[in-house]
Parts: structure tokens; sequence; C-alpha cells
């Protein structure tokens, strides 16, 4: 922090820095993350109109502040530009404040639920707070990654199909269909309306067939890599039970549960 001064020195202390200050403050940051997700997966679906403008005015400015105080912080301002969830956060800040200016369309609620992005930020900061998170990291990262994707996909149907869908007419509806399709179950009662809804559907079953099933796998059956850095050459990713790193064959240490 030597090269910082004044307001970026204070704010790289609050988001960078340790003690009671900072943590308090990335906490706070946190449960606001958490809170805006599940406001994000509720509120814009729940009906056609904006029925919380100041409170989403509220939120876009506060996403907005912490967006442009984390620009100013980062010394490298290209690599910050090109983070998706840097993009994910604009994109919900131009959406609060775009029914200032123009008709809140269903596209825009379509854009904030790309909050849920932000679950990925949400889930290493609460990796530094919890020690289960962070004995659990890969599986926990495998569940944040499937529920992410299915959030997604069935915030695209909701938007392509209300209105013009008598079977979806909330997000639920939505939800309900796009993991019926994933799943390959298709029980039919929901069908997708017009080409567009058609050529959806058929990318939803695709994806279900292998992405999906992918991520489920995974779950089901771990049998992930562990994280221990190799002191030899470096290599940080091993098998749970390895004795030797796989690239330079130096003896490794890895520590196991054991039997019992």
């Amino acid at each position: 922090m030597s090269d910082r001064k004044g307001l970026n020195r204070h704010l790289f202390w609050l988001y960078e820095g340790h003690g009671r200050g900072p943590y308090v403050f990335r906490l706070g940051l946190l449960v606001f993350d958490v809170v805006t997700i599940a406001y994000f997966l509720w509120a814009p679906f729940q009906g056609r109109g904006n029925a919380h403008p100041m409170l989403d005015y509220v939120i876009g400015a506060i996403i907005a502040v912490d967006l442009l105080a984390r620009f100013y912080i980062d010394k490298s301002k290209l690599a910050f530009a090109g983070k998706i969830v840097n993009w994910a956060d604009a994109i919900v800040v131009f959406t609060m404040f775009a029914p200032l200016f123009t008709q809140n369309f269903a596209f825009l609620r379509l854009l904030r639920a790309v909050r849920i992005i932000r679950a990925f930020t949400v889930l290493r900061r609460m990796k530094t707070f919890s020690a289960y998170l962070k004995a659990h990291e890969q599986i926990v990262d495998r569940i944040t990654n499937l529920a992410v994707f299915v959030f997604m996909m069935a915030a695209f149907v909701y938007v392509a199909q209300v209105g013009v869908n008598d079977g979806i007419n909330n997000y639920v509806d939505a939800l309900y269909f796009t993991v019926t399709s994933l799943t390959t179950t298709g029980y039919g009662d929901i069908l997708m309306e017009g080409v567009w809804g058609r050529l959806l559907a058929v990318v939803i079953m695709v994806l279900g067939l292998t992405l999906f099933l992918r991520l489920l796998r995974a779950i089901a059956i771990p049998g992930g890599k562990v994280e221990v850095e190799c002191e030899t050459c470096g290599l940080s990713r091993h098998e749970p039970d390895a004795v030797h790193c796989k690239h330079c064959g130096s003896v490794m240490h890895i520590d196991t549960q054991g039997r019992s």
C-alpha cells in the first residue's frame, strides 16, 4: 500500500486490508450480494412491471459505487474490464436505471438475472469466513456452477415465452420447464411457442445431454483433485492419493483423513 495515497489507499484498505474495519466492510458486501442475488431471482419475475422502483434505484446506486471503487483501486484496469463478473455488475446497474429513460422491457428483467454470476464472488468471499466451505471447495464450486446455469437458462425461457405462452406465466413455470428439459424428463405439459421458442428448447435439451448431466455427475461423483502445490515444479492440482508429483516426480505430502 506504500504507493497508494488518499482515497485510493483508504479504499484499498477496506477491500484488501486486514483488521476489524475491512472484515466488517467485506462481510457487509457479502450480505449485500447474497440479498441482491435473492432479490433479482424473485422481484424481476413477480410481475410485468417494475413494482419497487425506489428500491431498484438504491440497489443500483450501491452496485455502481462498489463497481467504481473496485475499478479505482485495481492497478490493471484492462484486466478488471475483462472480468465477466464486472460486466455483469455494469449490466445490472444499467438495467436498474434504464426505466428512468425507457420502458422496462422484459429483456431488462432478464439482464438483471446476470447478478447471479456474482454468486462466484460471494462464494470466494464466504470461503474466508467458513472453514467448511474451504474444506469442501470443489463440491461447493460445482453446486454453484449448476445453480447459476439452471437459473440463467430459466431466465432466458421466461423472457422468451412470457406473454406468448399460456403455460409460462411466471418464473417458476420457466424454471419448471427448464429443469424438466435439462433432465430430459419432458412431461409435455408445457411446450415452447414460436420458432425461436422451439430453437431455445432444442438448445436446452442439447445442453441437458451434455453440460447439465456432466455437472450433476461431477457433484454426485466428486473424484476431484486437491490443491497442493509441488515445492519443486509448482504444479498445484494433484490426485487426493498422489505420492509423487505427476509433472516432475517429486515426493508429495498430501494430508489425508486416514482410516477410522
